[in-house]
């Protein structure tokens, strides 16, 4: 239910239907757009939400709808279906044409089964008659224009025609050739009088020639004559024509009556049509006002994030402005929210954005708000906007308003969604107030939920202390003295009167004049609202700031457990290769003494060759334990550090590369890892202590550096593609310290530009984004500078 009628005009959704209705193909598409209401079931609601988010998903992300022919094949249909009556060849062409299009688009979704549920239910069961089309191609060619051969007799007339126009043709140019030679002809040649193929002769020469005068010229000079061997063959060509009109009626009806029996199956067909024009307009105005399907539950209750109003978004589109965000909830905790703050601060619009996005998707329509905003269901819509007053019914402004007063609290209930602008306005403060505030308090008893706006003070203070309703404010710049349009709730609002009043020039004399007439309470609580206002823009700007700090600590965190997780793997990598080198060592040297042993028992014990075979048993057990326990050479301290130097970290064993060199920094690359450390907590080491497997990485991750491009190229992907491969061009640029990419998009509708840029723009690591220049691509190319 919508109280009062003209809800819908005051919201804005009149003009909404108007901006779809616009994306319509066919009369029957806009007529159900006409038809758009506020629904309350929930199912149906979802339904019809997912068959436009579907449709929308087509649109950006797969191959195009075969949509080409949209007629109103109804009344065709109901036509045909009266006994001796036949369609033209006009109509058939629309019968064909339009079932050629529902046939290629139930094609199109059999190849996609599964994928659009709710739109392929939009045909379900319905039966795929193509004999309907055959015996219509059989007659009706792809112009709409009957065949030569569409019947024997038809082909035999037209035949004949063509043979009898031939031969007065032939006849005609005889005759006028004969004529000129003797000069009996004027200037000009062969031309048509009353259909008839005639020729061109002096007056004073008419009579040399027997036949019919069709006409003369103005001046009488010139008389068009058709000679009588030619009328003979002309009769006869006009008799064909209307023995094959007669047939061509006669093949129409019998056409007209074997289609006569799926009647109904056309209107079925017409129906699959006008849905699908109607949700495929529904889903470009999605597009256009970039709008997403939210969570819909079954409960009286919304919840609103980045929410922005569709008609002001696209006012500001076109001028290439932004609008604020909106982010609110109503809910069994929060029923209602009473608005306060400045004139022009934007608290009407707040309220409309809220009542037409919970219209607009009860009526089925994608909102301008983020995908995780969560919109219930009411059952009805009260709404106060503007000025009602009506001479005819003898009501002024207030009384309007208070008529409307009474009709919200007799009928309101818990699903009752209440919108009112500018509570209590239209008579003495002193009386009004009070009468807003005891309407608001038997509405708060009746759980109903939903938004006013208003200036009244006492308000502010029953909305403070009454569970279920919630003071919110619009921010206002009080040092700028201009309104920021941020919805913040928990606190009201001043109006900041005075000090628009002199911000406008008001004299300085009137001001002082005006602020000794009001109470010194209510100067109180307007400077105690301002202070507030204040502090929490303070508050507000130091949050920002310690959420930036805390996001860097956060970095730094997840950077030292990455480099410690590395410092534990090549720690543990380095004693697994010394256990190995060990364990080699201990199994040569096993393998040397046996060896040894077995030389000396063969030499039968000689003292001279055990002697020398222990020598070299010592010599080679000395050799590999100075291998082991070498010690890894080291630069000289004062040798002069350079990037591609490898160098150990003094405080840890861990060792690096050394990148660049800043100042008393050293940039240093550890794996995948990039840190920087003083020189002084560096020590130069040569390459070949650096075990293998870490100068293999690093080798590894040179070359990955060296052929690493920051350009990438998506024309012609899906949209989901596309992004995959971005982000992975995107990881690879970060990981690596790239500082710009260069993505080459197309420019076509701009879908996958915007798409593309949409995505990137939730990474905090991008600090901007801007076109190619005109000449080199323009915003077919899109540059993404990183931070």
């Amino acid at each position: 239910m919508l109280y009062p009628p003209n809800s819908v005009d005051k919201l804005g959704f009149t003009e909404i239907k108007e901006l779809i209705k616009a994306h319509c193909l066919s009369e029957m598409g806009q007529q159900m757009v006409d038809k758009i209401g506020v629904m309350s079931n929930y199912d149906q609601i979802h339904k019809f939400l997912s068959q436009a988010n579907e449709f929308k998903n087509i649109l950006v992300n797969d191959e195009a709808l075969p949509i080409q022919h949209f007629f109103d094949i109804k009344s065709l249909a109901n036509k045909a279906r009266i006994e001796g009556v036949f369609l033209t060849e006009e109509e058939f062409y629309q019968v064909q044409a339009s079932l050629n299009t529902v046939f290629a688009v139930i094609a199109y979704f059999n190849e996609r089964e599964g994928l659009y549920p709710n739109l392929e239910a939009l045909f379900e069961h319905l039966p795929i008659e193509k004999a309907i089309l055959k015996k219509i191609d059989a007659v009706i060619d792809q112009k709409g224009k009957i065949r030569v051969n569409a019947s024997r007799e038809l082909m035999e007339i037209t035949t004949g025609i063509t043979k009898a126009e031939q031969e007065a043709r032939k006849k005609i140019d005889m005759i006028f050739k004969n004529a000129t030679s003797n000069g009996w002809a004027a200037d000009g040649s062969l031309t048509i009088r009353d259909g008839r193929l005639v020729i061109p002769l002096l007056a004073e020469n008419k009579r040399k020639l027997k036949g019919f005068v069709h006409d003369e010229s103005a001046s009488g000079q010139t008389v068009y004559l058709e000679p009588e061997e030619v009328f003979v063959l002309n009769n006869r060509i006009r008799d064909l024509e209307f023995e094959r009109r007669r047939e061509i009626v006669k093949i129409l009806t019998a056409l007209t009556n074997e289609l006569r029996p799926y009647v109904p199956l056309l209107l079925s067909y017409h129906g699959l049509l006008t849905k699908l024009d109607f949700v495929r307009a529904k889903a470009l105005f999605a597009i256009d006002i970039e709008a997403e399907m939210p969570q819909v539950v079954n409960e009286a209750r919304v919840k609103l994030y980045n929410a922005r109003h569709p008609l002001l978004f696209l006012n500001f589109k076109a001028e290439k402005k932004t609008v604020v965000p909106l982010n609110m909830q109503i809910d069994e905790g929060t029923r209602v929210i009473v608005v306060s703050g400045p004139n022009a601060g934007g608290k009407s619009v707040c309220m409309k954005t809220v009542g037409l996005l919970q219209m607009m998707v009860q009526a089925g329509l994608l909102i301008p708000a983020d995908e995780a905003s969560v919109v219930g269901v009411f059952k009805q819509f009260f709404v106060d906007i503007g000025d009602d007053q009506s001479i005819e019914s003898d009501l002024s402004t207030y009384s309007a308003h208070l008529s409307k007063m009474k009709t919200f609290v007799e009928q309101a209930n818990g699903k009752t969604l209440i919108l009112i602008d500018e509570f209590g306005t239209g008579t003495d403060p002193q009386f009004g107030g009070p009468i807003a505030e005891a309407v608001l308090e038997a509405l708060n008893q009746k759980k109903v939920k939903g938004m006013v706006t208003t200036h009244y003070s006492n308000l502010k203070i029953f909305a403070s202390n009454t569970e279920g309703i919630e003071n919110a404010s619009m921010l206002f710049n009080n040092i700028e003295m201009r309104p920021l349009y941020q919805l913040e709730i928990g606190k009201p609002g001043s109006s900041y009167a005075f000090e628009i009043a002199q911000k406008i020039g008001l004299p300085q004399n009137v001001l002082n004049l005006a602020k000794n007439k009001i109470s010194e309470g209510q100067k109180k609580v307007d400077t105690l609202l301002v202070d507030l206002e204040r502090e929490k823009r303070s508050i507000f700007e130091t949050k920002q700031k310690l959420d930036k700090q805390q996001r860097k600590v956060n970095e730094l965190l997840a950077e030292n457990e990455k480099l410690k997780s590395y410092l534990e793997e090549n720690q543990r990598s380095l004693i697994k290769e010394a256990k190995d080198q060990a364990k080699n060592i201990i199994l040569n040297a096993n393998k040397l003494v046996e060896n040894t042993i077995s030389e000396i028992k063969s030499s039968n014990a000689d003292k001279e060759k055990t002697r020398q075979l222990r020598e070299n048993l010592n010599v080679e057990l000395k050799r590999n334990t100075v291998k082991v326990e070498a010690p890894k050479p080291t630069a000289p301290a004062d040798e002069e550090l350079k990037p591609g130097d490898w160098v150990k970290l003094t405080d840890s064993e861990t060792t690096g590369q050394v990148i660049e060199i800043i100042k008393e920094n050293v940039v240093i690359a550890i794996g995948d890892l990039r840190t920087v450390a003083k020189k002084k907590r560096v020590v130069k080491v040569s390459k070949s202590s650096v075990p293998k497997e870490i100068r293999r990485n690093f080798s590894s991750q040179t070359n990955d550096l060296a052929s690493f491009s920051p350009e990438i190229d998506v024309r012609g992907q899906r949209t989901e593609d596309a992004l995959h491969n971005i982000e992975k061009l995107f990881d690879r640029a970060l990981m690596m310290g790239f500082n710009n990419l260069k993505i080459i998009h197309g420019k076509g509708d701009g879908i996958l530009r915007k798409m593309i840029r949409q995505y990137l723009k939730k990474y905090d690591q991008v600090d901007r984004m801007e076109d190619e220049h005109a000449d080199r691509g323009g915003d077919g190319i899109t540059y993404v500078y990183l931070k």
